[in-house]
């Protein structure tokens, strides 16, 4: 192990952390998880927690009577940090939580954690925008912990299941190919058939600003805070840099200018996909290549060659995954090697492509209009072993997807659009997708089709792109013009309705409460009574034979009865 420890067990009265040399489960009922060779528990006076298992357990005190108490050792924060450290790395977020509940001490030592980064950044990435930069080396900020910012953004990503507003962008004269959304510049880019890269602003939704004609169909486009670069049919790669001060960071409406804008040219067919890095262009074609790109040097670096047409990349770190035909691959970058291949993904052609923010999962969108998720992170060619789930919420061919934590949005010829949580497939697939069996091999579950969260309508006809971000859905299509779907208002009208259905609940209660006392209220004069006039009543009735009170109607006997 990386640090050293005594045998002996260590507890204490609020909270105990036990480190033993076995891994096997002791007698008392006290609960263990594995760590590098070591045997961890976590008990406290209410609450054990299973790691390896992932649930918890209630103990009372009795069952947790103090035993082998150390002199030395009757709190934890008496153990190494590296022990502390390395029990609050094997809790995923929800049981961190459930840590920071059992005593003051775990929830300052859980609150501040750096495990929190590692979760925010698993899942969306380090927030550059909204943290500085000596904030972001140090893991804190002076108004918000990352555990704060973590919660905040799991509670945002909630807000595509609630209500949202639409809206409706004009100004393109043909149909949209594609869009693109670069949220920390709350930007929208757009372009399509007319052949001009139009940007929007994300938040009041007016154009700002529209490029000259390039001449072709623009098929592709990819952005961020430096570069922004369209491929089109006529095989170039047209490149904008960022100007300093410029609010829409881009002049795409000016003549060109050889400081700001270059081009690049070697695909020997129309450019379907591209993708940006730090360091590097990444661009498809239907020449059957993918060409990765140096950003400052705008040279080619290397060609990845396919078999048939490239319809979507999407890289991570020194691996791109692509789409080619019906098969999906995944190369290294750096020695131009081709490590992971799947073969017949889907029936027909792959047109669609995402990939998580690890890199570890990839989801494929096809022409016979399902959605397949694979997990890439063991290189094996097999696709049995890779899939892990599948959906198939259209009627035609998935054009394109976008990832955002756990939000995977598809859009489709059928004119709808499709959100599906994979949260549940990823906790899954962590803890209990692979199991091993006698021979020591990996044995995967049962794959089924799973139904979409949520479908979202407005479109009547095709759909060619998709982009998510935050609170923000930006669709285009057929139709010539871009819709955003805002779910920025969903949480504020979700704590209203939660607030007025308290105050209906309290109103309820309290007529309860009144309508109780009144009744007790004076012993007999209140329910008592009336129990009491309703006995007096029945004295009063007549008994037939059997025993049975006879009530007189006070309406009397009709007159057909009498009759």
């Amino acid at each position: 192990m990386a640090f050293e420890c005594q045998k002996s067990a260590g507890f204490c009265k609020d909270s105990r952390v036990i480190v033993k040399d076995s891994c096997e489960k002791p007698t008392g009922g006290s609960s263990y998880f594995k760590l590098k060779g070591k045997a961890v528990g976590i008990e406290s006076e209410k609450l054990e927690f299973d790691l390896e298992k992932g649930d918890t357990t209630s103990l009372s005190s009795k069952q947790l009577g103090c035993r082998n108490v150390p002199l030395g050792c009757r709190s934890i924060t008496d153990l190494p940090p590296a022990i502390i450290s390395e029990i609050l790395n094997c809790l995923d977020p929800k049981e961190l939580g459930i840590v920071s509940c059992v005593s003051t001490i775990l929830h300052r030592l859980a609150s501040e954690h750096h495990v929190w980064k590692e979760f925010y950044n698993e899942r969306w990435g380090l927030p550059i925008p909204a943290i500085p930069a000596p904030v972001a080396a140090t893991g804190f900020s002076d108004e918000k912990s990352w555990k704060d910012i973590f919660v905040e953004r799991e509670f945002r990503s909630k807000t595509f299941m609630g209500r949202y507003s639409m809206e409706v962008l004009h100004g393109h004269t043909e149909a949209v190919r594609t869009v693109f959304l670069l949220v920390s510049a709350k930007l929208i880019f757009t372009s399509g058939y007319d052949s001009i890269v139009r940007i929007w602003d994300l938040e009041e939704g007016l154009s700002i600003a529209s490029s000259r004609s390039l001449g072709c169909t623009v098929r592709a486009l990819a952005a961020d805070t430096k570069l922004l670069v369209a491929g089109g049919t006529d095989g170039f790669i047209h490149c904008w840099k960022a100007i300093e001060g410029l609010p829409h960071l881009f002049d795409v409406k000016g003549p060109q200018n050889h400081n700001t804008e270059f081009r690049l040219w070697e695909h020997e067919g129309p450019i379907t996909t591209l993708a940006l890095d730090l360091t590097r262009i990444y661009s498809g074609s239907w020449d059957m290549t993918v060409r990765v790109w140096d950003r400052f040097s705008q040279k080619c670096l290397r060609i990845l060659r396919h078999g048939d047409w490239v319809w979507g990349l999407v890289p991570h770190d020194t691996t791109i995954a692509s789409t080619s035909g019906s098969d999906v691959y995944v190369w290294d970058t750096n020695s131009g090697e081709l490590a992971t291949v799947i073969h017949d993904a889907h029936v027909g052609k792959a047109y669609a492509l995402a990939r998580s923010h690890t890199g570890d999962f990839l989801f494929t969108g096809g022409e016979n209009g399902a959605i397949h998720m694979f997990d890439v992170t063991n290189r094996h060619v097999d696709t049995s072993t890779q899939l892990v789930g599948s959906w198939i919420p259209h009627s035609g061919p998935v054009y394109s997807l976008a990832f955002e934590f756990p939000w995977l949005v598809s859009a489709s010829s059928d004119g709808k659009l499709s959100l599906i949580d994979v949260r549940a497939l990823l906790r899954t697939r962590k803890r209990t997708l692979w199991k091993r069996d006698s021979a020591g091999q990996h044995v995967g579950r049962s794959i089924g089709v799973e139904p979409p969260q949520r479908m979202l309508h407005g479109f009547g006809s095709n759909l060619f792109g998709v982009d998510i971000g935050l609170d923000r859905i930006v669709c285009g299509g057929e139709e010539g013009v871009v819709r955003i779907w805002n779910f920025s208002q969903a949480l504020e009208t979700e704590r209203r309705a939660r607030a007025l259905r308290g105050i209906r609940l309290e109103n309820r209660m309290r007529r309860r409460r009144l309508q109780i006392e009144m009744n007790t209220k004076g012993g007999g004069g209140g329910g008592g009574g009336r129990s009491d006039r309703c006995s007096v009543a029945a004295k009063k009735t007549p008994m037939n034979s059997d025993n049975v009170s006879v009530w007189h109607n006070k309406r009397g006997v009709s007159g057909k009865l009498k009759a």
